[in-house]
């Protein structure tokens, strides 16, 4: 079914109150309500059942039922339930739905207040036309101005076509306010159904995306124009489905398999943010000791720094409750970004993997995780960096796409960054990679390190040839000068108090100790105020 029949299935089989033509209601106030009433019902049941019953074949909730999911019971308010478009022509005049396909209000997300917009692609297939742009227009400088996140629920098939350039110049409203409110209201995009062309650069600009495996794609070309113009036969889910975009294009950084499942970690999600960027993020109580002994570390990290090994179960057992939300989890696995709680104080952590590509930083890596710095420095959310890095991927592949440039990003981030920041050095941090995961000397309030860290330019043996490549060429024994040489670089350069002793970190720490000293170290640094140069913005590298 193409989307025209689609729509035009789904319209209204109630006329009355889609129309207008209502009955002139007596002038009691009783018979006035009663109709108000009638009015509401009708508005609340949508275009009629066999439109919602279309919409649950295709494996998706109607509207008012994923706003039950979203919000707590009873505590959502909408507004302009009874706006409709003025539009004429293409027989637009004689279909006038109420909410002209996008329900927008707000409730409560675990008590506190959250504002949304949700598409309704049971009318006009969720298209977007002069009212229905009105509509988030307004509801977007409502969340603006009361301070609180804004989620959109996007279910809608573009621009309304018969609606012309209004439709399009709805879409620059909605982009100009999404830039407005970055960093200083949270701003989530669930995607629950289709999203082409313009439409898609929304999400783009939302701080989070939300996807859902089978009924969600974005994309700004369809399968059928990419056909017909590079002859490339491809799917919808193959172009822009959840999972292409969580770990192909790094679009989405959440992909869940249901609606259920998805609303719920949105609302986890927002558990885990400040309403607004003057706000500290939510606390909570946690019976998790804050001087609980980390013993594990000793084993999950090895010493052997070629060895590799899985970063999250470090990142679990340090932080409350081994709960943490990581965030782009499918895409650059060679970092992990992820929300969790260290006494019940929310934090962000950048942890090298070194499970994925030895933990290098590339392009996408460089990224993921200056997006993620950012984010959690719009909303004053302290960043704890767990470095085991050794250098950038080298190849002319990474040359050739920027990783000079993309690089720069993650540097940038960690450099602005004025919220609490605290380095922890498991194993090797070797070179620019360095000095890149939020060095001492790029502005880290604290670094400290595990007795097993190699802080270096380089590793020992890339090293000694370097340094000693005449003398070992000259030898008779190439082999056994170069691990001697190699030893020698190790002792000198390479244990794990040269740092320290030059200030370059604060303390070399046991490991068992890692998260009572980040709990002490970032209730310090709670009042930390820092203040950045008087300028309209920086100049980032994108």
């Amino acid at each position: 079914m193409t989307i025209a029949e689609d729509i035009t299935s789904t319209q209204p089989q109630t006329l009355a109150p889609v129309t207008g033509q209502l009955p002139p209601p007596r002038q009691d106030p009783r018979s006035r309500v009663a109709l108000l009433n009638l009015v509401k019902q009708t508005v609340r049941d949508g275009p009629g059942p066999r439109a919602t019953e279309q919409q649950w074949a295709k494996g998706k909730l109607t509207v008012h039922e994923r706003l039950e999911l979203l919000f707590d019971e009873g505590t959502f308010t909408e507004i302009e339930p009874l706006r409709r478009h003025r539009a004429t022509g293409f027989g637009l005049e004689n279909k006038r739905p109420y909410t002209d396909g996008v329900v927008t209000g707000w409730g409560e997300v675990m008590g506190r207040t959250v504002f949304v917009y949700a598409h309704d692609f049971r009318i006009f297939g969720g298209s977007l036309g002069e009212a229905h742009a009105e509509k988030i227009h307004k509801v977007m400088d409502l969340a603006e101005s009361a301070g609180a996140p804004l989620v959109s629920l996007s279910d809608g098939a573009g621009a309304r076509i018969q609606e012309g350039v209004t439709a399009l110049a709805g879409y620059g409203g909605i982009f100009r306010r999404n830039v407005r409110s970055s960093g200083v209201i949270p701003q989530i995009s669930v995607m629950l159904g289709p999203c082409a062309g313009g439409a898609t650069y929304s999400p783009a600009l939302t701080d989070f995306v939300f996807m859902v495996r089978g009924t969600s794609q974005m994309y700004i070309t369809g399968p059928d124009v990419v056909q017909a113009v590079t002859g490339e036969k491809i799917s919808h889910d193959q172009l822009g489905g959840a999972d292409v975009h969580a770990s192909v294009s790094g679009a989405a950084q959440f992909v869940y398999e249901d609606e259920a499942e998805c609303l719920a970690e949105v609302r986890y999600l927002l558990s885990l943010l400040p309403s607004n960027n003057r706000e500290l993020p939510p606390a909570v109580s946690t019976a998790d000791p804050a001087d609980r002994r980390n013993e594990s570390l000793l084993e999950l990290v090895p010493a052997d720094a070629n060895r590799a090994y899985d970063i999250r179960p470090v990142i679990e057992e340090i932080v409350d409750d081994g709960d943490f939300f990581e965030v782009h989890a499918a895409w650059a696995t060679n970092i992990v970004c992820a929300l969790a709680r260290l006494d019940g104080q929310v934090v962000g952590i950048v942890a090298n993997q070194p499970a994925s590509l030895a933990g290098v930083l590339d392009i996408n890596a460089s990224e993921k995780a200056a997006r993620f710095v950012q984010m959690c420095d719009s909303f004053s959310i302290p960043l704890v960096t767990l470095v085991d890095v050794p250098g950038f991927l080298p190849g002319s592949a990474q040359e050739h796409g920027g990783i000079i440039r993309h690089g720069a990003k993650l540097l940038y981030a960690y450099c602005n960054a004025t919220v609490p920041r605290i380095q922890v050095i498991l194993r090797k941090a070797y070179g620019g990679s360095y000095i890149v995961m939020d060095s001492r000397s790029i502005g880290t309030d604290l670094s400290f390190a595990w007795p097993t860290n190699e802080i270096a330019v380089m590793g020992a043996e890339g090293a000694a040839n370097v340094v000693f490549r005449r003398e070992i060429a000259a030898a008779d024994d190439p082999d056994a000068v170069r691990a001697e040489r190699i030893k020698q670089y190790q002792e000198e350069l390479m244990h794990p108090y040269y740092a320290a002793e030059r200030g370059l970190v604060d303390d070399v720490i046991d490991p068992a100790e890692t998260r009572s000293v980040l709990i002490r170290s970032l209730a310090m640094l709670r009042t930390k105020h820092a203040t950045l140069p008087s300028r309209k913005h920086g100049n980032p590298p994108v």
